[in-house]
């Protein structure tokens, strides 16, 4: 799955460290993310957007063509 969470970190000018601690996670694991090498729980996902105030599908594109 793609996203746009470092486009968006950038933009609030946030970085890995202070989004990790917002969320309470570490900065590998928002690291993974902007670098597709993991998908968040729904939940964290959740809290992600609404960190930036916008919706989930703002911040991750879900492809069909990569299926289930």
């Amino acid at each position: 799955m793609k996203n746009r969470l470092s486009d968006l970190r950038r933009e609030w000018g946030v970085t890995q460290e202070e989004l990790a601690d917002a969320l309470e996670v570490s900065r590998q694991t928002i690291s993974s993310i902007e670098n597709g090498r993991y998908n968040p729980s729904i939940v964290l996902a959740f809290r992600i957007a609404r960190f930036f105030k916008t919706t989930i599908e703002q911040v991750f594109i879900y492809d069909e063509k990569e299926g289930w």
